[in-house]
């Protein structure tokens, strides 16, 4: 079942992208004569989502500004993080009675990849099953990536359950910056600012974290090179 919400994460202050930040949030960043907030909304449109939760706080009045733009592509629900930035996960916390009760999509905004009929996320939906996981992730091999250069993030063992990488030198899956997660592993969390991966190392522990690899070509747009990078790559 392909969920029929999703988060985008776009709270974030984007300090590697800038010069290109200091007139505008990351999600707003151009690349390809469109934004990043404008490639995570076409990948949930191509899976046919009714709803989308988008959190705000770096420049939120220009970002609730674009957003309004597209309401006919997406329904869009702003989380408004102005007060405080919290991070990934406690932005999740923050925006949970907005996303309801069922499994949702939640994507960063700096991933980039080109795929109009959605094959990604749908293959996340076609693995995922709500009463085994709490998480799915998808997954980018290290050597089909742009502008990444770290170490990757994980193994991805033969029944699609997840290693992080640990103390070995490399592993051959970076997280694609997109995934299925069930909002009944945020029931328990404050409202505070902490990292996703305070509940996905719960979540492998207890052995519910699964990983998918992705077919496309995955760009990772977190700095002005790796934008460029990624621009020259889309007009090849």
């Amino acid at each position: 079942m392909i969920p029929k919400r999703a988060m985008a994460l776009a709270a974030g202050l984007g300090t590697r992208m800038r010069p290109l930040t200091n007139d505008r949030c990351k999600a707003l960043v151009e690349l390809g004569g469109q934004t990043l907030m404008d490639y995570a909304l076409d990948r949930f449109a191509s899976v046919g989502l009714d709803q989308v939760v988008v959190n705000v706080h770096h420049f939120a009045d220009a970002l609730e500004a674009h957003l309004k733009s597209r309401q006919d592509h997406n329904t869009i629900i702003i989380s408004d993080e102005r007060d405080a930035l919290l991070e990934t996960g406690g932005g999740l916390v923050k925006a949970a009675p907005l996303l309801g009760d069922d499994p949702i999509y939640v994507s960063n905004i700096d991933a980039v990849w080109v795929d109009p009929d959605g094959e990604a996320l749908k293959s996340l939906a076609a693995a995922y099953d709500p009463d085994a996981h709490d998480f799915c992730l998808l997954l980018a091999p290290l050597a089909n990536t742009l502008g990444y250069d770290g170490a990757g993030d994980f193994y991805l063992l033969d029944d699609g359950r997840l290693e992080r990488r640990g103390a070995r030198t490399q592993a051959p899956y970076v997280y694609a910056g997109a995934q299925i997660l069930h909002p009944r592993v945020l029931k328990d969390q404050p409202l505070e600012a902490f990292s996703l991966n305070r509940l996905w190392d719960r979540a492998l522990a207890e052995g519910r974290m699964i990983g998918v690899e992705m077919a496309p070509f995955w760009m990772h747009v977190g700095d002005p090179k790796a934008r460029d990078e990624a621009e020259a790559r889309l007009r090849s």
